[in-house]
């Protein structure tokens, strides 16, 4: 989106400023980006997943044009809310599925330096649950593990949206990390 990042900044502050109309012209510019960032996230989901990349971005396009009070900055903040909006659809969509009686127990791993890749099978409702918690003392930290590992910016993409310094950020990942598997390791059964 980098090419086209002025001219989303600038749809974005055209939102700001009450015009409805803007979110329509700025989904074609941003329409391949979120879809390939629902496509990773559905990477790592179950394969008899009933959710397709394009019913993700719409579902998450329905959410974000629906924030009347949102103050959009920039195209990294767009997609980072894109993102959460995603991660919310998918975690919602998880959790209905452990409440039906026929569906099951998703299949659990750890979150690792490693978990941002295609074959990662991550507990989406563990993880989602154990990052309220951490954002609950500590925004920064849950804000760049989303940024990191949900929308999967490079590190000073993820520092400049989470208003720190590159080094702040990484320090920020690696003890993010380490929390949320101590939390997700405490929500397995018999512990």
């Amino acid at each position: 989106m980098s090419a086209e990042s002025g001219e989303v900044t600038a749809l974005l502050q055209q939102l700001n400023g009450g015009d409805r109309e803007a979110m329509a012209r700025l989904m074609p510019l941003v329409y391949q980006q979120l879809r390939e960032l629902a496509a990773g996230f559905l990477r790592r989901e179950r394969v008899d997943h009933t959710l397709q990349p394009t019913a993700l971005v719409h579902e998450a396009y329905v959410r974000l044009a629906g924030q009347r009070a949102a103050q959009w900055e920039s195209s990294g903040q767009f997609l980072a809310l894109a993102a959460t909006a995603m991660r919310r659809i998918l975690v919602d969509h998880a959790r209905g599925r452990r409440r039906d009686k026929r569906g099951g127990r998703l299949n659990r791993e750890t979150l690792d330096a490693t978990a941002a890749s295609e074959d990662s099978g991550v507990d989406l409702v563990a993880l989602d649950d154990a990052l309220d918690r951490l954002a609950a003392f500590d925004a920064r930290k849950a804000k760049v593990v989303e940024l990191r590992f949900f929308v999967g910016l490079e590190w000073q993409e993820v520092a400049r949206a989470a208003g720190c310094s590159l080094a702040t950020a990484k320090r920020d990942w690696d003890y993010a990390k380490l929390w949320l598997l101590r939390e997700m390791k405490g929500d397995e059964p018999g512990r």
